[in-house]
């Protein structure tokens, strides 16, 4: 029996068999391909989805539950075939600046990495193995960190995710300026969003509700629509501007709200934590007498703008949930493992017709920013969990890493995959190294198998992003590693100093490791 997804099309949801799903889902990422840079393309995507929907509630009037790839043939056979559609129209020629001999490697999409705080990277090992990691782990560092620091600690871990194969990166913190004109200058792609808060930064003990500093939270978003005017399409369309209400337990409705209405207006994407844990829960809940989710769902915020972070603390049915109001979601396997022990609901997410990105969220939780690592372990995790070995193959967690991360962060027409019409970003992975040795083709190919659950990130020999090279053979084409490896070790002492009476105050877990000899 044939898989069975949901889609929401036109405000319509409808469940779609796999096949079906997977014939519509090419349909109109060509149709997006072709309009992307067509004013008014996202009124245009709508009619097209729209007269979709009119279409199959025709076959649902008819008494059929499930819309079949017969349906969607009958849809495009009405509509018209995109090569139908766009007939006549001149191709365009381009001319190769350099040819690649690309033989023994797989040459693949470059990776997504949805959802880093590369602003946490100097604070890499500070905070793993404990309970209660924000506050009792990050925050007494987290309170001792200067700007400077993040800069320094910020751009070690893009060139970091760079090297191991992203070329698209999903940064999210305060005061974003330097880490938009670094992405610029490595010439790699950013999905970059300002962090918006009013909940005042101290360490709080468990069960005290957060204090809000409104004027703080107005200054935040204040800053937010800054650097989307500043950023936004800049570096030929490489960097786009999201916005970032750190999660509903730190703003007022009010101020989500807001954000959520300069969002529509910039007619771009919230990046947001949702239920990233019981804290998260806890606050909501005695705030507002409901969870999270339902919060979000009350106030109207969840729709096809949202980029949903974690949803550690979901039940698999909100997870589905959130899922059918078009939002995406991005799931940080290995942070959300070491942080909270616990398997996000991606699984249930997907399987209620969302897109999932892959995330590696921040060193101070996850140690690394390697989407290899993230794949290998969004598979491993969910099979433990499901005890089940098929449940996330090796080809599934690629998507993730590749056109379904693209599409959860609302990138899907532009990289993501290797297709006519979309901006070239790619990697080249060597198959001599040892990690990728021995090649099978034939019955089976074992490339991607291989790339999941044993490359680690040196077998990326060559990145491009736009069909330009940024990162060749250990070497990045625009700027000297050397001088950002080099600068974060001068850091260290004197945020140690400045955070070792709070460490020892507070005498958490790593506190005790430290005094123990264990660490």
């Amino acid at each position: 029996m044939k898989k069975t997804l949901t889609v929401n099309l036109g405000g319509t949801v409808f469940h779609i068999d796999e096949d079906a799903y997977q014939l519509l889902d090419k349909y109109l990422a060509n149709l997006r391909i072709h309009f992307r840079k067509e004013e008014g393309s996202e009124e245009i995507m709508n009619d097209f989805e729209m007269r979709i929907s009119e279409l199959f509630n025709e076959r649902v009037r008819l008494g059929y539950e499930v819309i079949t790839i017969e349906h969607v043939e009958e849809v495009i056979k009405r509509m018209g075939k995109p090569e139908e559609l766009f007939e006549g129209e001149e191709e365009k020629e381009y001319k190769a600046d350099e040819v690649l001999d690309l033989a023994h490697h797989a040459v693949v999409p470059g990776f997504i990495d949805g959802h880093m705080h590369t602003g946490d990277a100097i604070l890499r090992g500070l905070a793993q193995d404990t309970n209660n990691w924000m506050m009792f782990g990050l925050q007494p560092f987290e309170n001792a960190v200067t700007h400077e620091d993040r800069v320094a600690g910020s751009r070690m871990a893009l060139l970091e995710a760079v090297k191991s194969g992203t070329t698209t990166l999903g940064d999210y913190w305060h005061d974003m300026d330097e880490a938009c004109a670094f992405i610029d200058k490595v010439g790699a792609r950013g999905n970059i969003t300002q962090l918006v808060r009013a909940a005042k930064q101290k360490v709080y003990k468990p069960g005290e509700l957060y204090e809000f500093d409104d004027a703080m939270g107005e200054e935040s978003l204040a800053k937010n629509i800054a650097l989307y005017d500043k950023w936004h399409n800049k570096a030929n369309g490489r960097i786009k501007i999201l916005f970032g209400p750190q999660g509903v337990d730190f703003l007022s409705i009010d101020l989500l709200k807001k954000t959520q209405a300069v969002v529509k207006e910039r007619n771009t994407l919230m990046h947001i934590h949702v239920q990233q844990g019981d804290r998260e829960t806890y606050q909501i809940v005695k705030r507002y007498g409901k969870r999270p989710v339902e919060l979000m769902r009350d106030i109207e915020l969840l729709d096809e703008r949202i980029i949903a972070v974690h949803l550690t603390d979901c039940t698999e049915e909100e997870a589905a949930m959130v899922a059918r109001t078009g939002a995406s979601m991005i799931v940080n396997p290995g942070s959300i493992a070491i942080i909270d022990g616990i398997v996000c609901p991606s699984v249930a997410f997907q399987e209620a017709g969302g897109n999932c990105a892959l995330g590696s969220d921040q060193a101070p939780g996850n140690n690394c920013h390697n989407i290899f690592n993230e794949m290998k372990n969004v598979a491993l995790f969910n099979k433990i969990k499901f005890q089940n070995p098929e449940v996330m193959p090796a080809w599934r967690a690629l998507r993730m890493a590749t056109i379904e991360g693209a599409r959860a962060v609302g990138l899907g027409d532009v990289t993501g995959s290797l297709e006519a019409g979309k901006e070239a970003d790619f990697i080249a992975i060597d198959l001599n190294k040892p990690t990728m040795l021995p090649v099978f083709t034939n019955p089976m190919r074992n490339i991607v198998p291989n790339i999941v659950y044993s490359a680690r990130g040196e077998e990326v020999a060559l990145s491009a992003v736009q069909g330009k090279v940024i990162y060749r053979d250990g070497e990045f084409t625009n700027v000297d590693y050397r001088d950002y490896f080099g600068e974060v070790n001068k850091h260290t002492e004197d945020i140690g100093k400045r955070a070792k009476k709070e460490f020892d105050e507070i005498n958490g877990t790593n506190s005790r490791f430290m005094k123990e000899g264990k660490l």
